[in-house]
């Protein structure tokens, strides 16, 4: 079984969210299982030049899209066991960062184009392609359009995964047509039109094979009116072909007994993990203590994230609760300028950390007790994963991924490896917050509760098997022909 991962980011190579560490990390996991599983993605000026040096040359084309003609030059290397292709093309992507920039649509397009020929230089023809998110989401439509009877991609199938669906590739149509080189006909309603625009994401929705998301409950939440970014129509209408794969981690990247960011290395001795707790403390400025409950948080601030809760509650839970909050994000500001008064205003209780520092996160994985994360909306998650693999209990609310990962804990039964809530609303997550500093407080249920969840087997094994269950349904029927238009 060939997989070939078509993807705008993938780490070690470059990244600014959550879509490279699953297009790092899901293709390893992939090859252990003996699925050849490779990755294309566009040569960025960002890419370390430690990287790219070990990179050589396949072939150099060109990609006609349109009336444009486009050089294009292919490379290869191998990171981990998995083979990485690169795009490379200096007009498009010698550039500081990876998006946000007026051209973005040509840029993709010509990515997508560029994927597509591509394949007739590789060493391996893939049996599918595996698109992420609305930069790759016209390789679908192309491939069942432009290259419907190319030999090259001869009964390959494609699956497009959602791990955001709120970005969506909004562009003008006529821009689109002009890229595409195609006409009104296809951005009708049932194509590539939506809402008086044109959407790169509805060309992976509409023309592939196969959907996934990240999670169980995200699928689901889609196909409602207001998780659906209004395309909760077309992902009913589509719900058969649509399935939600929970994200996983590396757990050789993040693991608690051989992570140098740690002072002291454990796995599932809370006395061990709480002498980190203290190494935490004096490394912020917190006064020392093994006993008091830590809170930590690390994310975005921005409202999606649910700080207008955190914020609403913080002061009173400082106040009134023998606890320690420490924090690090970096995202709107009137969350940043809030939580540094907080710091000023409660030195021994509360400390924060703006900007991003991998170190600082993983230690305030491994020195806190609690982790919270009261989403808004969260289509997997990977921090709640990253919490319960460091031992640290998530307090969260019952959206999405964080749903189908995090189990309230029963006092009745012993079962369950967190905290959550599921109105969005302040008083819910204050209740929830002290229940879980209420039960910190009892050695033995914690220990419980903290044994469940490093009962979990949240690493990337886990979706792989999941993976290769959809890729062996369609391979079963992939030499069916659909009825879909043929652009000559």
């Amino acid at each position: 079984m060939n997989i070939l991962f078509a993807t705008s980011e993938a780490v070690p190579l470059a990244k600014t969210g959550g879509l490279a560490d699953v297009a790092g990390a899901l293709p390893k996991a992939l090859n252990k299982r003996g699925v050849d599983t490779r990755v294309v993605l566009p040569k960025y000026d960002e890419i370390p030049a430690a990287l790219i040096g070990q990179f050589e040359q396949v072939a150099h084309f060109t990609v006609s899209f349109s009336w444009r003609n486009q050089y294009c030059g292919l490379l290869r290397a191998e990171f981990d066991g998995v083979i990485y292709y690169l795009i490379d093309n200096e007009h498009y992507f010698k550039r500081k960062g990876l998006y946000g920039y007026g051209d973005d649509a040509e840029r993709f397009v010509f990515f997508c184009f560029a994927v597509m020929e591509a394949v007739r230089y590789m060493d391996f023809h893939p049996d599918i392609v595996h698109c992420h998110d609305w930069q790759t989401g016209l390789i679908p439509f192309l491939l069942k359009t432009r290259y419907y009877y190319d030999p090259a991609w001869a009964y390959t199938k494609s699956v497009f995964t959602i791990h955001n669906l709120k970005y969506q590739g909004l562009f003008g149509i006529d821009l689109l047509m002009d890229l595409l080189g195609v006409g009104y006909d296809m951005f009708q309603a049932d194509s590539l039109e939506f809402h008086g625009a044109g959407s790169c994401m509805k060309g992976g929705l509409v023309y592939a094979d196969k959907l996934t998301t990240v999670s169980s409950t995200y699928a689901e939440e889609i196909q409602t009116e207001y998780f659906g970014e209004k395309m909760d129509s077309l992902l009913r209408y589509r719900s058969q072909d649509l399935i939600g794969i929970v994200n996983g981690i590396d757990d050789e990247l993040f693991d608690p007994m051989n992570d140098r960011a740690l002072e002291v290395p454990y796995r599932d001795s809370l006395s061990r993990k709480r002498k980190n707790k203290v190494e935490l403390q004096r490394e912020l400025g917190l006064p020392l203590s093994e006993d008091i409950p830590l809170v930590g948080i690390v994310s975005r601030l921005v409202e999606q994230k649910g700080f207008d809760l955190i914020a609403a509650t913080l002061e009173e839970l400082l106040l009134q609760e023998d606890v320690q909050f420490v924090l690090l994000g970096a995202g709107d500001a009137k969350y940043e300028q809030f939580f540094n008064d907080m710091t000023y205003r409660y030195p021994d209780k509360f400390k924060v950390w703006i900007g991003y520092d991998d170190r600082l996160a993983r230690r305030i994985y491994a020195g806190s007790d609690i982790f919270a994360m009261p989403s808004q909306f969260e289509p997997c998650g990977l921090s709640q994963l990253l919490a319960l693999r460091y031992r640290s209990v998530p307090v969260v609310r019952e959206t999405g991924g964080l749903k189908d990962t995090v189990q309230a804990y029963n006092e009745y039964t012993g079962e369950g490896n967190g905290f959550s809530f599921a109105n969005y609303n302040a008083h819910d997550y204050m209740y929830t917050m002290r229940r879980a500093l209420a039960l910190y407080r009892n050695e033995e249920v914690w220990k419980q509760i903290v044994s469940n969840g490093s009962n979990e087997d949240y690493s990337w094994n886990r979706s792989a098997k999941a993976y290769i269950s959809v890729y062996s349904q369609l391979l079963a029927h992939r030499k069916e022909k659909e009825s879909w238009p043929v652009i000559l």
